[in-house]
């Protein structure tokens, strides 16, 4: 595990929107593993700006996000499918049929999960974008996942529909589940990118980088990653050991 402290979040988003922007560069018909949430906006936001200045293309990309929240179509402006639409997708010239995000509105939730499942075994993600819960959570995956776990329906805890209701119009509405790409398969990823900004992270990427693996904090499995990257800004590092 390697891990980057950078000076703030705009510093945070370029160093991550250069090396996904590396990795398109290098494999034009890359596969990406995308995360939603406040924290990939900014790289988002940056990799966006590369395709307007064609300085990246997207055309030949393909992209499969971690999680969906069950409930939602993907006209809702509270789901992450509308989400990825606004931050990337409706800027930059990616092909949408070769975007995948779980459907929360699915009639059978075993059954798409099951789908999902089968879509990421037979994808080679090149790279795999994380953002890290207070809680230690990656993806929906709560602490006490088993690390082989594979795409599943999850009761969120409630310090991360706490953390995700300021993304809503009222806290009320947070979904009280999601669909979400198991440990399992995040770790099939060739390599991971995880972004962590704010104190509010600092001990979730202490216990994710420097404690014990297990999955009282789930992130913690990355450091058995062969290729895993973490990005902090200096308040999300506070809490490291030098």
């Amino acid at each position: 595990m390697k891990i980057i402290v950078v000076d703030n979040y705009e510093e945070l988003s370029r160093t991550a929107a250069e090396m996904v922007a590396e990795v398109v560069e290098s494999n034009p018909c890359a596969t990406l593993g995308l995360a939603t949430g406040s924290t990939p906006i900014g790289c988002y936001e940056m990799l966006a700006e590369f395709c307007k200045d064609k300085k990246l293309s997207f055309k030949n990309v393909s992209a499969v996000n971690l999680d969906e929240y069950v409930g939602l179509d993907k006209k809702n402006e509270q789901s992450y499918a509308y989400f990825m639409r606004r931050e990337l997708f409706d800027r930059v010239d990616i092909d949408k049929n070769n975007t995948h995000i779980p459907n929360g509105k699915a009639s059978n939730l075993l059954d798409e999960c099951s789908r999902y499942s089968k879509l990421l075994n037979d994808t080679d993600r090149d790279v795999q974008i994380l953002g890290l819960g207070s809680n230690g959570h990656i993806g929906f995956n709560e602490p006490n996942t088993p690390f082989d776990s594979l795409t599943h329906v999850v009761d969120l805890a409630e310090s991360t529909i706490r953390d995700n209701s300021r993304l809503f119009y009222d806290g009320e509405q947070v979904p009280r589940q999601a669909i979400t790409m198991g440990i399992a398969e995040i770790m099939q990823a060739k390599r991971v990118i995880m972004l962590a900004s704010g104190l509010n992270k600092a001990q979730a990427v202490k216990r994710m980088t420097q404690g014990e693996v297990s999955n009282d904090c789930p992130a913690s499995i990355l450091q058995r990653h062969p290729d895993c990257t973490v990005i902090v800004d200096k308040d999300a590092a506070s809490l490291l050991k030098k």
